[in-house]
């Protein structure tokens, strides 16, 4: 049975979710994930024990053919990896799945879906002469993970892909999060939802998370300092991780306007406490599924797309900051304890949910019943 949600628990998180809590609640945004999880006792490289995987966001599942999406990044701190982030700073789009992983399975997993893009869609690739770059982003697990044993193989990509699914995002230890820590406590994939009206219309902004950042002392949840009085069970001294957030809308955004709603994603990891440690990857990734298009170079030469406009779009970077700080927490809520590996023999603890209630009940912040 999964654990409860953050807001099952009574947690008072503010804005309005879409029916799964989840970036799913984004019309035609499927998630699959490939979880590896093998072996016991002391780690020796190559043959585990293995505590990591894929976790693969599809955009437009049900397309046809390769169809791009509309996109903006921002990195609040470099130490990290997202693969085809400099293309979409130039061109605004991307091709294909998004990817999370650990750090040293990024070139396993662009194989992997290099090689799915090809087989799936053969017919594009045979006449068009098409290419294709995948957005792959990872996360370092190494204190839980025999990351060096590069586990990850094209097999556990094609499985994430094929098993994407609408609906519930399974979360803490699955898919790339499966070996991630935030703050110190176990966490890994996490994700949240916002509804949101602008202009008339509805609109909904979905986030999925890998979080793996943070010091026990920084967390801050819902504005209360949770870490200054769970102090038990830390397991560093320094920052040593870093956080990928996924933004995903249906709302028609402009290449702009989407790396702004990518920036906002920072301002909700900062809520949680982190001020973004030199050594973490702090990479977000913004997209829209409207604007439905073939590939510009099998469009004309005139191209007419509907975007918002800027000046309408504080309730959309609103939702984001708060589907981000909610997804976080998410992730960390339903996580399990696991054996450390580097050092060994330790327990990364998930949060203790009562502790975390009667936390954030002393400081009035929990729904009224």
């Amino acid at each position: 049975m999964p654990k409860p949600r953050a807001r099952a628990l009574g947690l008072d998180f503010p804005g309005e979710p879409g029916a799964w809590n989840a970036i799913t609640d984004v019309a035609g945004v499927r998630v699959g994930m490939t979880t590896l999880i093998a072996g016991e006792g002391p780690l020796v490289q190559g043959q585990g024990p293995v505590r990591t995987g894929v976790t693969a966001i599809l955009p437009r599942a049900d397309a046809e053919r390769p169809t791009p999406v509309w996109a903006g990044t921002f990195v609040l701190n470099g130490n990290g990896e997202m693969t085809g982030s400099h293309w979409i700073e130039d061109a605004g789009y991307f091709l294909g799945p998004v990817c999370i992983t650990n750090t040293h399975s990024v070139g396993m997993v662009h194989h992997g879906v290099t090689a799915w893009m090809i087989q799936r869609y053969r017919e594009a690739f045979e006449d068009s002469r098409m290419w294709v770059m995948p957005v792959v982003a990872e996360t370092c697990d190494s204190t839980l993970n025999d990351i060096n044993g590069l586990h990850v193989k094209p097999e556990h990509v094609f499985a994430a892909l094929d098993g994407a699914q609408s609906g519930p995002v399974p979360e803490g230890n699955v898919g790339g999060g499966t070996g991630m820590i935030a703050y110190e406590f176990k966490a890994g994939t996490g994700t949240a939802s916002r509804r949101v009206r602008i202009g008339g219309a509805d609109y909904t902004v979905g986030v999925l998370v890998q979080a793996n950042h943070g010091l026990r002392p920084w967390l801050s949840v819902l504005g209360v300092p949770v870490g200054r009085e769970m102090t038990a069970d830390r397991l560093r001294d320094t920052e040593a991780g870093s956080i990928i957030a996924v933004v995903a809308t249906d709302a028609p955004l402009s290449a702009l306007s989407l790396r702004h709603v990518a920036r906002r994603a920072a301002l909700g990891v900062g809520r949680g406490g982190t001020p973004g440690g030199n050594g973490s990857g702090d990479l977000f990734l913004a997209f829209s599924t409207a604007n439905q298009r073939e590939m510009p170079e099998l469009s004309g030469p005139m191209e007419t797309f509907e975007f918002l406009n800027g000046e309408y779009l504080n309730p959309l970077y609103l939702g984001a900051v708060e589907a981000v700080e909610e997804a976080v927490i998410n992730a960390m809520v339903a996580a399990e304890d696991m054996t450390t590996l580097n050092p060994a023999g330790r327990v990364c603890r998930a949060i203790d949910t009562g502790g975390l209630v009667d936390v954030l009940r002393k400081h009035g912040r929990l729904r009224a019943s």
